[in-house]
């Protein structure tokens, strides 16, 4: 389970010099009234870039942040998982061997998914990296363009 290392976000992003003070507020404020997560706010208002978002939040919940496009995913380990886990939750296995999978994930506050995950990689350890929300929206459409190729090659064997 993903665990907080005691900073806030707020913090490490002021501590880095990404974002002032008031510039902390002001999201804090708004994130009152629309329920949205400060750092994807001060992405929309481009004080930060998801770069900035990624390194933070790895740093806050001492997680290896990666780009997925910087790797070779192992889309063999993605079968560990069902096409609307890794979908709807924005989760991706990348590498898997007899003792551990490790699994991309854009959001580490989702708790319910890393249990899951958890559970559907047992008796394997399951090792938590962070990526972007738009490295992994790239990933899972390449993980749906190649389910779709799988299938087509069984239904022309059928």
């Amino acid at each position: 389970m993903m665990k907080k290392k005691g900073k806030y976000l707020g913090e490490i992003l002021i501590g880095k010099g990404l974002i002032t003070d008031s510039e902390l507020q002001m999201a804090i404020q708004e994130q009152l009234r629309n329920k949205k997560f400060i750092g994807i706010m001060l992405i929309e208002k481009g004080l930060i870039s998801e770069g900035d978002l990624l390194i933070a939040l790895a740093e806050q919940f001492d997680i290896e942040p990666i780009r997925l496009a910087d790797i070779e995913i192992d889309w063999e380990a993605a079968t560990r998982f069902s096409s609307s886990m890794i979908t709807d939750y924005k989760c991706l296995p990348i590498k898997a061997d007899e003792e551990t999978v490790t699994l991309a994930i854009a959001n580490p506050l989702d708790v319910w998914v890393l249990d899951k995950a958890e559970k559907e990689v047992a008796p394997c350890t399951l090792k938590v990296v962070l990526t972007t929300i738009t490295d992994m929206d790239e990933a899972i459409k390449e993980h749906r363009r190649r389910s779709i190729r799988n299938m087509m090659k069984k239904w022309k064997k059928d």
